[in-house]
Order: structure tokens, then C-alpha cells, then sequence
């Protein structure tokens, strides 16, 4: 029986198709943003639990509607929905269509992500995919500007106060609020020399909500300088505060950093946005910054051109990245490009009992979860192709040997099948024993503050190794070995039996029963691994670490459901409030007492 596909034309099929996947990016990004702009109203009403869930269905939501446009077409082009030929005259057609958009550069994106759904490509097929972008300038002026500007005022105080006034955020004292900011602006300034006097801020109109917070964000221009500001507001049961002021490149890169949730700030053109936020974090990478704000799609699709245009411009090689070798992946790198690329290997040896599978959903779990600034965000490739004379001699015999399930090494190329691309940082234990013993020494401190902030958002990493661990280009610790994460409410912390009999304590077996999610806080000072002045102040400042109780305490918190606040600031950013004291979000709450907290990170 004919069908209505045996009785349209190619350009009319080809048509229909494309508009098929403009109507599920349309879909895709009215409920994007409902979910966005919903970030103010849960800030309002204190509603953090409801601000995690809708950060969690966000971050569901592309996958969801790329399945559905994927089904549309299925239904669409029948037996023809493989063919080459037609989804060219598709991409030609959807090019056109989206040349009037604002967020061209994600329709490219979605567009490929539909077209790579349908079919298994071995590296890009730019007949059917925007490896490059079709447009070299935006397509589209504004339709509304980013931000506003405020000029000089009699008194940077009056300047804050109208900047606060713009924003309908419920300060219950705007005045005193600026007077406190404007305190810190005014010091900064002299600190760096600038004129004693802001000449002019830019600030973007759209707030940025994350997490239990709001945050302001622009720029100040003082003479010859041009400052970055973040006004970081908190909603405490009193009622919203300014908490902290960040005034540096490397305190607002922080804050977006690839460690860190997604924000939720509603605009029209994040192009526009990005090229405004890449003038106050200029070494930040542009698919970073897209990442950030919730589009982590186009994020990865900005990563894979960076990456493409750096192979065409250097003669770097693949090589294995510096570390001990893992038992469960295989990481390699380029050194001109700073992010490492870790395949699972085939089999995993003894003493590991962990799946591949269970690998992958540990990585899923660290996608959707609050990372805190302490787990390094991941972006999932398959099918990369790259020749094979990028290669070092030693990975290709790696690769051959220990990966062949996720990486296929054929005479001429490399077929990447599964991987994960991540920031590259310096693992901790060779950062210890590479650095200066005050550097060292603030590693360590900054490793136990890792632990405990895990803890907090709820995660236990399992290995404790210093091997585990990295350290950024700002100099904090993160974890990036996921193969036994665990959520800390399936732990059991449990204090270490003592032996019964000499034969018992000479034992080189355990003499009582250990299961699975048994874990023994006592031993982790095994898994320190250094000695010295840096490892004593380690153990001083978080002997808490080696306590079974702490442990159970804040498995007993995160099993109420308490929001534990970890703040992506330091304490010197934060202001004091009229009694001297720093205010958090909620008082009764912190990492590692119930008392108010005066640290943050």
C-alpha cells in the first residue's frame, strides 16, 4: 500500500523533516526556560528542595526531547529515515530556518543531536552535521539589550544601591546592603590602584540562580580598569542578604567552574551572554562557559570544534596523561590542550569488583548531582575518529592491549566508540610532592576540605587514594576517580573492632566479618600517603575525618534532607553582618557543626 511519503517530493520531505526537528527544539527550549525562570520563585519561597528537583528534570530534559523528535522522524520518513541524501537537503533547509533565530548556534546543535541519534557515524559527516557553525557572525542583531549601564554616582554606596534596586530580590535594608558592598568595591580599588571612584557599571539584567543562591553580575570600570563584580545574595529565614562580593577574574572563574552545578538564568541570546561573561573570565574556555549556564549540549559540541581546530594548528600527540595508572581507565591527553580523554579498559583486575556498567551510572549520578565545586564535570563521546599517527607508540600499544571494547585501532585511524572528556588538573600526589612545602601544605588542608564537602552534597568517594584527586589552575582540590563513588547514605561507617586474642592482632587477615559498604574511618590515615609537616596539618585540621561519629552525623543529616551550605567562594569574600558575624543561608547549618558557619568555598 502506498504511503503519503511515496507521494512527496524530495524538497517537501526534506522540508517537513526540518521542521519536524525545529518544532522539538521549540518544545525543548519553552520548557527549558519555564524551568528557568521557575529558579526565581523557588529563591523567593525558600523552596530549595523544589530548586534541586527542577535543576535535575533540566538536566533530563534534552535527552527526553531528542527522543521524541527522533520517534517524530521514524514516523515521518519511514524507510527512508537513513538516507544521507535526504537529511542533507534537511540541514539545508533547517539552515535556512533557523538563520532568523536568536539561539542559532544551539539549533545546530540540537540538529545534530538528532542526526547523530538516527545514525552510528564514525567521526562527523558534515553533509548531515554543523561541524562548523554555518554562520560566521550572529545571523541576528539583539532584540533586547544584556545588560544595563550605571553611570557615576556621588558615592559608590549610591551606586550599589541603585544596582540592588533594579533587582526585585527582597533586601529588607538596600542601604545599609550597599554600604557594606560598597565598602569592599572602594578598598578593592585602592588595592589595585584604580581611581578611588566607579566611573560606570554594566550589570546583565538577568539574574543567576543556583542552588540556594542569587547572584548579580557585571562589570565596574574605574579609570583604565575594568573590575568583575558578583553580588552574591542569600535568602536566610530573616530575609535575603548580600553575602559576598567577588571582585577578582579568579574569584568569578570559580564560581562557573567545570566542578560546579548548572546555573539558571534566563536570556534570549546566551551567545550575547557568553561573549559578555568571557570579558571578565577571559581564560575561561568558551564551551566551559556554555556548559555553565545550563547548556552543556552545545557546551560539548563548542568543545569538540576547540579540539579540532587545535589538532589542524599543532603537531601535538595522544599521549598517556601523567598519574598513576588506574586499574579501571585509561587516560590520555595532549599537552597543548588541557582536558584528558579516560576510556574504561576491558577488564578490571583484582582488587576491583566494579562493572562497567556500574562505572557509567556512577558518572550518570555525578552529572545530576550537586557537584559543590569538588567533582569534575564530564562530557560523554562517542564515534570520535582521529589518524592514527596523533597517537604516542606507547598509548597506541595501551589502547590495543587494555581498551579494545571502547577504542578501535585500525591502520590509518583511531575510533574512539565511548568516552569521557574532562578538565585536566595535576593529580594531588604528584602536586605534593612537586610543590613547595607551603603549597603542599594548603593542597593537604584543601583535600580534607574536599572530603568533608562531599560529605555534604551526600557523596562518599570511596578511594581516598591522593592519587584520586587533582588540583586545579586556582589551586583547589577536586575528585575525578568515580569508579567507587557511592552515595553516603548506602555507607556504613562503622569503628574498627579491636583484636581479642595476640593471634588475632598478628593476623594478617581481618578477624570479623566486613561487608560490602562497610567502610572504617580509622584507616583512612593509610591512604594519606606522605609524611611530614603537610600531612600533620592535614590530620590536625580534619581529624574529624578519621571519627566513625562524624560520619554517621552527616549521613543523618543528608537522610533528613538537609541542605548543607558549601559556599564557591572563600571567607575573605563574604561581608559581615551588623553584629560581626557572616551570615549563611540558613544558620543551623554547616559542614561540620551546628554552628554558624564563618568558611565557605
Amino acid at each position: 500500500m502506498a504511503t503519503l511519503i511515496d507521494h512527496l517530493s524530495d524538497s517537501r520531505l526534506a522540508a517537513l523533516g526540518a521542521k519536524a526537528i525545529l518544532a522539538g527544539l521549540d518544545r525543548y527550549t519553552d520548557r527549558f526556560r519555564i524551568i528557568t525562570r521557575r529558579a526565581r520563585i523557588r529563591f523567593d519561597e525558600r523552596d530549595w528542595g523544589g530548586m534541586q528537583s527542577d535543576a535535575a528534570d533540566r538536566l533530563d530534559l534534552y535527552g527526553r526531547v531528542v527522543s521524541s523528535v527522533v520517534a517524530d522522524l521514524h514516523h515521518l520518513l519511514t524507510d527512508r529515515v537513513e538516507d544521507r541524501s535526504l537529511w542533507a537537503a534537511m540541514k539545508a533547509v533547517y539552515s535556512g530556518l533557523i538563520e532568523g533565530r536568536d539561539d542559532w548556534d544551539q539549533a545546530e546543535t540540537f540538529f545534530n543531536s538528532a542526526t547523530r541519534k538516527i545514525f552510528t557515524t564514525v567521526g562527523v559527516d558534515p553533509r548531515i552535521e554543523f561541524v562548523d557553525t554555518d554562520f560566521d557572525t550572529p545571523p541576528t542583531p539583539p532584540r533586547h539589550p544584556l545588560h544595563s549601564a550605571f553611570g557615576r554616582r556621588s558615592s559608590t554606596s549610591e551606586l550599589i544601591e541603585e544596582v540592588l534596586a533594579s533587582q526585585p530580590l527582597g533586601l529588607s535594608d538596600p542601604r545599609t546592603e550597599s554600604q557594606r558592598v560598597a565598602q569592599r568595591i572602594d578598598g578593592h580599588l585602592r588595592d589595585i590602584g584604580a581611581l578611588q571612584s566607579v566611573e560606570r557599571a554594566e550589570m546583565i539584567d538577568a539574574v543567576f540562580y543556583r542552588g540556594q543562591s542569587a547572584h548579580l553580575i557585571g562589570r565596574l570600570f574605574s579609570g583604565s580598569h575594568l573590575v568583575p563584580i558578583v553580588l552574591v545574595v542569600l535568602h536566610p529565614p530573616g530575609g535575603p542578604v548580600v553575602d559576598a562580593v567577588l571582585l577578582t577574574e579568579n574569584q568569578v572563574s570559580i564560581l562557573f567552574s567545570f566542578t560546579r552545578a548548572y546555573f539558571h538564568v534566563d536570556v534570549d541570546r546566551p551567545h550575547d551572554l557568553v561573549d559578555f561573561l568571557r570579558t571578565l573570565m577571559p581564560r575561561k574556555r568558551l564551551a566551559e562557559l556554555y556548559t555553565s549556564l545550563g547548556y552543556h549540549k552545545h557546551g560539548k559540541t563548542v568543545l569538540y570544534r576547540e579540539l579540532i581546530h587545535h589538532l589542524a594548528r599543532s603537531g601535538e600527540l595522544f599521549e598517556r596523561a601523567r598519574g598513576a595508572e588506574g586499574l579501571v581507565m585509561t587516560v590520555f591527553t595532549m599537552p597543548g590542550f588541557d582536558i584528558v580523554f579516560k576510556v574504561i579498559n576491558d577488564t578490571f583486575p583484582s582488587p576491583k569488583t566494579t562493572t562497567p556498567d556500574q562505572v557509567r551510572g556512577r558518572y550518570r549520578l555525578v552529572f545530576r548531582h550537586d557537584r559543590v565545586g569538588r567533582l569534575v564535570d564530564a562530557q560523554e563521546f562517542e564515534l570520535l575518529e582521529f589518524e592514527r599517527d596523533r597517537f604516542s607508540s606507547e598509548l597506541l600499544d595501551k589502547l590495543e592491549g587494555d581498551c579494545t571494547s571502547a577504542v578501535a585501532v585500525e591502520p590509518n585511524r583511531v575510533v574512539i566508540r565511548h568516552a569521557y572528556v574532562e578538565r585536566r588538573v595535576i593529580p594531588l600526589d604528584i602536586y605534593v610532592r612537586e610543590a613547595d612545602p607551603a603549597a603542599a601544605t594548603a593542597a593537604m588542608l584543601d583535600y580534607g576540605t574536599c572530603i568533608e564537602e562531599l560529605a555534604a552534597a551526600g557523596i562518599f568517594p570511596g578511594d581516598l587514594l591522593l592519587k584520586n584527586f587533582g588540583v586545579t589552575r586556582h589551586g583547589r582540590v577536586v575528585f575525578y576517580d568515580y569508579d567507587e563513588l557511592t552515595r553516603l547514605e548506602d555507607c556504613r561507617f562503622r569503628t574498627l573492632p579491636g583484636p581479642r586474642s595476640p593471634e588475632e592482632e598478628m593476623s594478617a587477615e581481618p578477624w570479623f566479618a566486613v561487608g560490602p559498604n562497610d567502610i572504617f574511618p580509622e584507616e583512612f590515615r593509610r591512604f594519606v600517603g606522605i609524611d611530614g609537616g603537610p600531612r600533620a596539618a592535614f590530620e590536625d585540621a580534619h581529624h574529624r575525618l578519621f571519627d566513625p561519629a562524624w560520619w554517621c552525623s552527616m549521613q543523618d543529616r543528608v537522610r533528613r534532607g538537609e541542605l548543607i551550605p558549601v559556599f564557591p567562594y572563600e571567607s575573605a569574600a563574604r561581608l559581615e553582618r551588623g553584629d560581626g558575624r557572616r551570615q549563611t543561608a540558613d544558620d543551623s547549618r554547616r559542614v561540620d557543626s551546628g554552628e554558624p558557619s564563618d568558611t565557605g568555598r
